[in-house]
C-alpha cells in the first residue's frame, strides 16, 4: 500500500535521509521512531506530496508520485501535529468544507455527524463550534476527513503530542480500528507506548537512517525502550 525504494533526501551538503526502503501493508501501523532531525517528519511529509525527495520513489496504493501524485494523494490522509480548523464553525461545518475541496460531493449534515461519531466524536460535540475543542477532538475532525476521503494510507506525524493520557490511549484505539478496516498507515512518533500498544511494526531511525526493524507483538515496552536508546546514543 505505501511502498518506498531508496528514498533520500538532501538539503545541499547535508543529507537528511539516506536512502531508506520501507513497505507499509493494508492493515500495518507502522511507528517510525526517532529524535527530533531523525528525518522522521521528512519522511512524512515527501509521502504526502509537500516536498520532493532528492531519490528514490515513491508508491501509495499503486500510485507513484511524481507521474502518479493526483491518483497518489487521493488515496492518502495526512494528520499533522497540530490540525488546524476553522474556530467559528462546528466540527460538522469544518469537516464539511474541507472535504468539498478535496471531493466531488459534500457530505449532508447526517452523513457529517456519521464520520465524526466513527471517528470517536459525540454529535453532541460535533455541532459545537470548534474553538472550544481540545487537541484530541480537532484530530477526529481531521480523521472524519479521511474517512470522508476514503483513504486507503494515512499518515500522522507526531499525533499523541501534548495529549493526555486517555486521549492518547483513544487515539491508538481509534488508530487500530481505522488498520482493522484495511488501511495502510504510518506514524512518525517520540511515544515508544503507544509503538507498542497500537503499531504492528516499529522502526528507529537516526540521523536519517533505519538502525532498526522490527515487529511489536511479543516486544517489550523495555526491551523496545533499551533497543531505542541504544541506537539513539550511539549514533
Amino acid at each position: 500500500m505505501i511502498e518506498l525504494k531508496s528514498l533520500s533526501m538532501r538539503y545541499g551538503e547535508h543529507v537528511a535521509l539516506h536512502p531508506l526502503d520501507l513497505e507499509v501493508r493494508k492493515g500495518d501501523v507502522f511507528c517510525l521512531l526517532g529524535p527530533n532531525g531523525a528525518g522522521k517528519t521528512t519522511t512524512i511529509r515527501i509521502l504526502a506530496g509537500f516536498q520532493s525527495a532528492s531519490s528514490g520513489s515513491v508508491r501509495i496504493a499503486g500510485f507513484e508520485l511524481g507521474p502518479q501524485t493526483v491518483q497518489a494523494r487521493a488515496a492518502t490522509a495526512y494528520v499533522p501535529e497540530t490540525v488546524a480548523l476553522y474556530p467559528h464553525l462546528s466540527g460538522v461545518e469544518n469537516l464539511q468544507y474541507f472535504a468539498g475541496l478535496s471531493l466531488d460531493q459534500v457530505p449532508g449534515e447526517s452523513v457529517a455527524i456519521e464520520l465524526l461519531e466513527h471517528a470517536g466524536l459525540k454529535a453532541e460535540a460535533a455541532r459545537r463550534r470548534v474553538s472550544g475543542y481540545s487537541k484530541g477532538m480537532r484530530q477526529k475532525v481531521a480523521l472524519a476527513l479521511a474517512l470522508a476521503k476514503d483513504a486507503r494510507a494515512l499518515l500522522f506525524d507526531e499525533p499523541t503530542s501534548g495529549l493526555d493520557p486517555l486521549a492518547a490511549h483513544e487515539f491508538g484505539q481509534q488508530v487500530q480500528r481505522l488498520a482493522k478496516e484495511g488501511r495502510a498507515i504510518l506514524m512518525a512518533t517520540h511515544d515508544l507506548a503507544l509503538a507498542i500498544d497500537c503499531g504492528t511494526r516499529v522502526g528507529i531511525l537516526v540521523g536519517g537512517r533505519m538502525r532498526d526493524e522490527r515487529r511489536t507483538q511479543g516486544l517489550a515496552h523495555s526491551e523496545l525502550a533499551s533497543r531505542y536508546m541504544e541506537h539513539v546514543l550511539g549514533a
